[in-house]
């Protein structure tokens, strides 16, 4: 099968920039805009929305490998490591540790160069344990493809799909030298083109047993945090990369199949990139929502617990809201927790969902 990398002028991709130049224009016009009415939230706010950014991006990014994180654990993370204050932190485990630090290097410090004890750092991040899943596999080294070559393939044992093979190990090293380079140099590529390329070039030379695409992702994150010359993320490439995940996949298997013309890679990763930015939309108005909510309450009396309750509801709760489970967050008993909700009744901010069911659940009162 001849893989994109088999061309003789690889790794040289080519775009047509006249397909280009309406979608480039739209996002790059719109990037602007998130970052300025960003800007304008203030310092708090601004936090809070790349806090909400980051813990999308890190929760979606790996549930695109079928790998589930604690929402709250990668959120308590993230906070801890950039001085965060927020109510109702919880112990994180070493894998969600392990992400987040990936992800807060990269954007943190997008300015740094790239190299590759940079990136070992990454995958040793990522495979603290020396693991994946029930198998061990080769950690902060180029992989040496020592069970056979890497293969990205899908169906049943016997009828499995070859939709790309990697190149051959002994050439991970001269490849990842070559992109390093590329990566870390003054080109001439508009910033946001360049975050594409070296997506799909880091994928393409599939340089890790695993891990490959989180790492092409935060590699993405660190390009664009680049592009926006700014460390705070607001919207999040992962998560909408998540929602698309098929055309992902699709796009990427045909054009690791075809010429070194990319402009359909690059068509493709520009209207994922605005739909993503579009959805931010959906996060500033609950943000400001919640600024709103507070700002009203400023002077009501709510107690500790109920301020954490509420900042759960206004941020997204999962599911009903019941007394046993505002015992069980809160850690109090059931007969206080059915205290903490009667009273926020009584204060017009929480009431009875008209559900029936068999046991009574509480929603927060919209209010204009």
């Amino acid at each position: 099968m001849h893989f994109i990398y088999k061309h003789r002028d690889w790794p040289n991709f080519f775009w047509d920039n006249k397909t280009l130049l309406n979608i480039l224009t739209e996002v790059r016009n719109l990037q602007g805009k998130i970052l300025g009415r960003m800007q304008s939230l203030g310092f708090e706010l601004r936090n809070e929305a790349m806090l909400d950014t980051l813990t999308l991006d890190i929760i979606k990014s790996t549930e695109i490998e079928g790998i589930h994180l604690d929402t709250e654990q990668v959120r308590s993370s993230i906070a801890r490591r950039l001085g965060l204050e927020i109510a109702g932190t919880v112990e994180s485990d070493r894998n969600v540790d392990g992400v987040v630090d990936m992800m807060l290097d990269a954007t943190q410090h997008y300015n740094h160069p790239l190299t590759a004890e940079r990136l070992f750092g990454w995958h040793a991040a990522l495979f603290s344990e020396g693991r994946s899943g029930m198998y061990k596999i080769t950690v902060a080294k180029w992989r040496t493809d020592s069970t056979g070559p890497m293969q990205v393939v899908s169906g049943a044992m016997g009828k499995e799909k070859v939709h790309f093979q990697a190149p051959n190990a002994v050439f991970v090293e001269k490849e990842m030298s070559q992109f390093i380079h590329w990566f870390n140099s003054e080109t001439k590529i508009e910033p946001v083109i360049k975050a594409a390329v070296a997506h799909l070039w880091f994928i393409t030379i599939h340089p890790f047993d695993d891990g490959n695409g989180r790492i092409a992702r935060a590699l993405t994150d660190m390009l664009l945090a680049r592009s926006d010359n700014s460390p705070q993320r607001f919207y999040s490439m992962s998560a909408q990369i998540r929602i698309e995940r098929k055309q992902y996949y699709e796009i990427l298997e045909r054009t690791q199949k075809e010429s070194l013309d990319i402009t359909p890679w690059l068509t493709w990763f520009f209207n994922t990139m605005k739909n993503a930015i579009d959805t931010t939309g959906i996060t500033l108005s609950k943000i400001l929502n919640k600024a709103g909510f507070w700002n009203k309450h400023l002077n009501t009396p709510i107690n500790e617990r109920q301020r954490l309750m509420l900042n759960k509801l206004l941020d997204g709760f999962d599911g009903k809201l019941t007394t046993s489970k505002w015992a069980k967050i809160t850690k109090c008993s059931t007969d206080t927790s059915l205290r903490d909700i009667q009273d926020l009744i009584t204060k017009g901010i929480l009431q009875k969902e008209d559900a029936g069911g068999r046991s009574t659940s509480y929603e927060m009162v919209l209010t204009e």
